[in-house]
């Protein structure tokens, strides 16, 4: 049930699978509907072929930005790229929306800036502070891409899917037989300066990495195979001992603006299979 289409996301976002597509399709079991309840870029859900979808995420504004783009489609696209002229790129101009994005409690406006800070901001990050509001610095971008296509593309293919913000062990009491689960969480950090949890407000610890884990191999034993994504330490390499399958290999992070400082990661695929007592 996996598709080789190459489609790419419409944000940038940091540990996006479009890279690793690829190994991805080799691990993903058919099924009937695709779950994810780290929706993130939305990479997997793109490049693959299920008949139904549900995307969940703890990041309100992402969800939210999905759900109205899959409601409006082009008149939403057509809003957005208003914020991107060479006036919208501007220091000054970038610092005043941020401070209008965290403010504002209109939600379309709100997802328009979400894409405005996503292609104007440092390296694209999506990064929170301990209050909730986003604080990623301007980017200085000589001329930030509109994602027209990208954006087209998903809100055609969001006709198949349901978007929710739910927290991940929420969507876990959503299953159902014929569902496939894939887990990308935010990643267990390589050292303490690379860490990208706080992707939304209360970050991802350890000890929900290992709920994760154990909500994995408890969901096999229902007939509902889950396949988890991390980067490749002996921290993952416990949790996920139980895994029918592993899968190991590197790939290059990009993260960081300078190209030359971007060095191959080592990154697991660990696939519980589908068991029923």
């Amino acid at each position: 049930m996996v598709a080789n289409t190459h489609n790419r996301p419409f944000l940038k976002w940091a540990g996006n699978k479009y890279r690793i597509m690829s190994h991805i399709h080799t691990m993903l079991p058919a099924g009937d509907r695709l779950i994810e309840p780290f929706a993130g870029s939305g990479a997997v859900f793109l490049n693959t072929d299920y008949d139904r979808y549900l995307l969940a995420d703890n990041n309100f504004d992402l969800i939210s930005l999905y759900q109205i783009l899959a409601e409006q489609g082009e008149t939403f696209i057509a809003t957005c790229s208003r914020l991107f002229r060479d006036a919208t790129n501007k220091e000054d101009y970038y610092y005043r929306r941020r401070v209008e994005f965290n403010k504002s409690k209109n939600l379309e406006r709100k997802a328009a800036l979400f894409i405005y800070l996503n292609r104007h901001g440092y390296n694209g990050l999506c990064r929170y502070n301990a209050s909730g509001g986003f604080n990623v610095p301007f980017g200085r971008y000589k001329r930030p891409y509109f994602p027209t296509k990208e954006m087209t593309t998903f809100y055609q293919k969001a006709q198949q899917a349901e978007f929710l913000h739910v927290d991940f062990a929420t969507v876990f009491n959503k299953l159902n037989n014929g569902d496939v689960v894939y887990c990308d969480p935010p990643y267990v950090p390589l050292s303490k300066s690379a860490n990208f949890t706080s992707y939304s407000a209360g970050g991802f610890n350890i000890t929900q990495q290992q709920q994760l884990a154990q909500l994995a191999e408890s969901t096999r034993q229902r007939g509902i195979p889950v396949l988890i994504s991390n980067h490749n330490t002996q921290f993952t390499r416990q949790a996920y001992k139980a895994a029918d399958n592993i899968k190991r290999f590197k790939v290059m992070r990009s993260i960081s603006c300078n190209g030359q400082q971007r060095k191959p990661a080592g990154e697991l695929l660990a696939l519980f299979e589908s068991r029923v007592a």
